[in-house]
């Protein structure tokens, strides 16, 4: 892939200068850059990329609209987008949530100001791909001082019969005093086999008194690459509440970060993963205090089974200066087969005094004892596991904010236990 095909892929999308030129220092700066450090987690040699920029074709596996709800409402598959809905009070509010090139038209100059603000361009090799080769996405859109009730959805499926990449960048810029709650899908669809690559980042700007819950549900197929990149930027008073189930079926690196940038700005993240088969997951994530008195938490559940390798990373640093910040953290991981590999590391960087900080991390298999007990009561072994495994990572799905994405949680891991 040379230059000249990025250049092109601008030309035709009509793109502004000031991107078309940032996809071409990108570009230019791929070969140099390392990969991003996820300890203790071996992909270097992974394909996380083959160097194209191309648009997928109409799909078949396009889902059935006709039972949806009004809300607001965006879906692609693959490239395309497929359905759009924004209910006219919003619109006439000024919130906007369409695909990345119609936002461009829409909203230039701020799509210009917090486009890959919250991570830089050249921060790393695959940070570097996805600014010269990202070929779709969305941007939403929520004004000053707008609350919105209902959820958002954003759904992007992958198609399953296709190989093109799925790079995609989602930006969310949550207005002052604006309070939302937005869900999101990253999940194949279909029954091909094609194999495929992601590169997908997802950054969310929360100005100054902003409110934010963000939930997500990655289910990526077994045929997919993937490094999701989340990334949170959070002004004076502002909060976001992650809530991100990691149910994908292929290998999946993935960095989920908040930037504590305000003075009194909170982030929460809570993250439950099930890894299977063969395969292999790694989790960075990562609060970073800068704001006095800023508040940032991890929580993270995962559950390994089969053969499959599950490494969660937790890293609190607080920055000199964030005087009176709390960084706490919580990583444990349940494993259900002596196969199975897991590493839970809890990081913490402390570069001032009058903070309070802490973490706590485990891994562990299932209590014999507990087993014992429910197949005592007349239940068989498999019955009896799912019950344990509903039990430990109910501690964090019941913090997940959306009773929808609580119950779709529930039921992927249902879903993935039944297959053992």
């Amino acid at each position: 892939m040379t230059k000249e095909t990025i250049k092109l892929f601008s030309e035709m999308h009509a793109e502004p200068s000031w991107l078309s030129d940032l996809r071409q220092k990108a570009f230019d700066k791929i070969e140099s850059l390392e990969l991003p450090v996820i300890e203790r987690v071996k992909f270097h040699r992974w394909n996380l990329g083959d160097g194209t920029i191309t648009e997928s074709e109409p799909s078949a596996n396009v889902p059935d609209f006709t039972a949806l709800d009004n809300h607001l409402k965006l879906v692609q598959v693959g490239t395309q987008t497929v359905f759009e809905q924004t209910p006219v009070e919003l619109a006439e509010q000024g919130v906007v949530f369409t695909d990345f090139h119609s936002a461009l038209e829409e909203i230039p100059e701020l799509i210009e100001e917090f486009f890959m603000s919250s991570v830089k361009y050249d921060d790393d090799k695959l940070a570097a791909y996805h600014t010269a080769y990202f070929n779709s996405g969305a941007v939403l859109y929520i004004p000053d001082n707008v609350e919105i009730t209902e959820p958002i959805e954003g759904i992007f499926y992958q198609d399953s019969d296709s190989d093109v990449p799925f790079n995609k960048h989602i930006l969310i810029i949550a207005g002052k005093n604006s309070k939302i709650s937005y869900l999101e899908r990253l999940e194949s669809r279909g029954e091909g086999s094609a194999k495929a690559t992601a590169n997908i980042t997802v950054e969310v700007i929360a100005r100054s008194g902003a409110q934010v819950k963000f939930a997500a549900i990655d289910r990526l197929g077994e045929n997919v690459t993937a490094y999701i990149s989340r990334r949170g930027k959070l002004g004076n008073d502002a909060s976001i509440d992650w809530a991100i189930g990691v149910m994908n079926e292929g290998n999946v690196v993935a960095d989920f970060d908040s930037d504590l940038l305000g003075n009194g700005s909170h982030a929460d993240l809570k993250v439950v993963a099930l890894s299977s088969g063969r395969q292999v997951q790694g989790i960075d994530t990562r609060v970073t205090n800068y704001g006095c008195n800023s508040i940032g938490n991890i929580l993270q559940h995962g559950v390994i089974l089969e053969k499959a390798t599950l490494t969660f990373n937790g890293i609190g640093h607080i920055i000199k200066g964030a005087k009176g910040a709390d960084a706490q953290q919580e990583s444990r991981v349940l494993m259900l087969s002596d196969q199975a590999r897991s590493d839970a590391n809890p990081i913490l960087l402390i570069d001032e005094n009058d903070v309070t900080a802490g973490h706590a991390a485990s891994i562990g298999q299932v209590d014999p004892e507990d087993m014992y007990y429910l197949m005592s009561r007349g239940l068989d072994k498999a019955t009896a596991e799912r019950l344990v495994v509903r039990g430990f990572l109910g501690s964090v799905i019941v913090e997940i904010p959306v009773k929808e994405v609580r119950d779709e949680m529930i039921a992927t891991i249902e879903e993935k236990l039944s297959k053992r």
